[in-house]
């Protein structure tokens, strides 16, 4: 599925209408009805947090969406962790460490078990 496809379907499982959602965002519905479509780009991290608000996306519906967002601009990191990423060296270190082991999902789960057994 790709991201305009994801994100007219949340629209309609909430029952907003495309020229609502865009009211809601302060952008025009034809800009809306063109990302939807899969003519335009997904829209700037601000906008997407408004959507997100919006739908009342949970937090696997909005990594999916940033993470389609971030399919469709290949070569992209995902708009809501991009910044977390460009910010911290250490994470950049550990990622291409990750990738230099070719670390396995069974491995980055074990990790994320890691970190949540720690908070």
């Amino acid at each position: 599925m790709n991201f305009g496809d994801y994100l007219k379907q949340k629209r309609a499982e909430k029952g907003i209408n495309l020229r609502k959602l865009a009211g809601l965002l302060d952008i025009a519905p034809a800009y809306l009805s063109d990302i939807e479509k899969g003519k335009r780009n997904p829209p700037s991290l601000e906008i997407m947090n408004g959507i997100v608000e919006a739908l009342e996306l949970d937090e696997s519906d909005k990594n999916t969406f940033f993470d389609l967002a971030a399919r469709e601009r290949e070569n992209t990191v995902a708009p809501d962790i991009s910044q977390y990423v460009t910010e911290n060296a250490t994470v950049r270190v550990a990622l291409r460490k990750a990738q230099s082991l070719n670390l396995s999902d069974l491995e980055w789960v074990k990790i994320i078990e890691n970190m949540e057994a720690g908070e």
